[in-house]
């Protein structure tokens, strides 16, 4: 559990000395706060209290943006050639893996601690459904690790970023959109297939202030498959 943690505290201190974090923070608070606030889902305009706005923003911005995060992890390893030095050291595949995971995943929940003065000042408006809210945050979360074990995986496959953002992209597509498209064109057991794969009807369900086990057993077994993949790929390229 040390290296897990002492890995993700490099990769986190990273985000930082880029100056990605900082892009990410500013450019996160400032979509979700324009379009929850001021455009299109004006929240003083429809005369509710309620999160349902930047909720549904945000399911769209982490898409596009935790691939941006991930896409570097283990493709820049890769391309520089410092991932045999970090595996030569007394840590395993899967630690590289979790650690990795662990640095994104905090970064995000640092974005979403951000965004708190949003549910509290609509608090003090008016009677805000703290339930749902914790929900929708819950959501995200959940969201956002099903994301970045995804990205994670693409950028183990390649030793190109740009070739990992777009991959990790077109995987999450399926789950993000497809899935839910597909569900609505095919009825009977095909049409619930497709409805169980898609992402949306899971954050869907939490976001409206209902925790399901199996919304909860979906998002898990998502970072599952994609921390399992990650790792079976690093593993397959250190032994070349």
């Amino acid at each position: 559990m040390q290296a897990i943690w002492v890995i993700a505290k490099r990769e986190l201190h990273s985000y930082f000395d880029s100056l990605m974090a900082y892009i990410m923070l500013v450019l996160f608070l400032g979509f979700s706060g324009f379009f929850t606030w001021l455009f299109g889902s004006d929240i003083f305009m429809v005369g509710q209290v309620s999160l349902e706005a930047f909720f549904n923003v945000a399911f769209w911005t982490l898409f596009f943006f935790i691939p941006a995060l991930t896409m570097r992890l283990l493709a820049e390893e890769n391309k520089t050639g410092t991932i045999e030095l970090l595996l030569t050291k007394a840590v395993t595949d899967r630690q590289v893996v979790v650690g990795k995971f662990l640095s994104t995943f905090l970064l995000v929940s640092i974005a979403l601690a951000f965004t708190l003065p949003y549910p509290i000042t609509l608090a003090n408006i008016g009677n805000l459904d703290v339930g749902q809210v914790v929900c929708g945050y819950l959501g995200l979360l959940l969201l956002s690790a099903a994301y970045i074990s995804i990205g994670l995986f693409a950028s183990s496959i390649t030793s190109n970023q740009i070739v990992a953002f777009l991959t990790a992209l077109f995987i999450g597509l399926f789950f993000h959109l497809i899935f839910d498209v597909l569900a609505g064109q095919f009825t009977g057991a095909v049409g619930l297939f497709f409805d169980a794969l898609s992402l949306s009807q899971h954050f869907g369900s939490i976001s409206r202030g209902v925790v399901d086990s199996t919304d909860v057993v979906y998002f898990l077994s998502i970072v599952f498959v994609g921390l399992m993949l990650a790792e079976v790929s690093l593993a397959k390229r250190t032994i070349q």
